[in-house]
């Protein structure tokens, strides 16, 4: 079973995001109070867990949603699934549009360790249904 770890949101883009425990997930747009929301591809990013844990290992000791990720998840390696692939958390529905991103710019995380996860191994979401997504809630793929 796959396991929501960090639920992350930023008021303001370029900025890291914190771990609020619990969110309200709005379909078509994204999460609500994040900067990164709107009617576009990229509404929800995903990272999984261990990845995060791996890179800590290095020595890196980063908190949730320093790498600009929304939804943390144990036991899902998202970057294996193809675009298209549905997630289900509670009422929630989300549909992978992309995998890792193109920095334009270097990140604060960046800055800080000299390297990022997250453009090789984020992924991102569109809001097919909306609901609530928080810490601890079972996260599956129902495609």
């Amino acid at each position: 079973m796959a396991k929501v770890m960090a639920v992350c949101i930023s008021e303001k883009r370029g900025t890291e995001k914190k771990n609020v425990q619990k969110v309200n997930v709005v379909e078509g747009y994204g999460i609500e109070g994040d900067a990164h929301g709107g009617n576009w591809h990229r509404q929800i990013s995903l990272l999984q867990y261990e990845r995060i844990q791996e890179f800590n290992a290095k020595g890196a000791q980063v908190e949730d949603g320093a790498f600009g990720e929304n939804i943390i998840v144990e036991g899902i390696d998202f970057l294996e699934l193809p675009i298209g692939t549905r997630f289900k958390c509670n009422d929630v529905v989300l549909e992978l549009t992309q995998k890792g991103k193109q920095c334009h710019t270097q990140c604060n995380i960046f800055y800080r360790v000299g390297e990022c996860i997250m453009p090789k191994q984020g992924v991102f979401t569109k809001v097919i249904h909306g609901g609530t997504i928080e810490v601890g809630d079972e996260f599956t793929c129902i495609e």
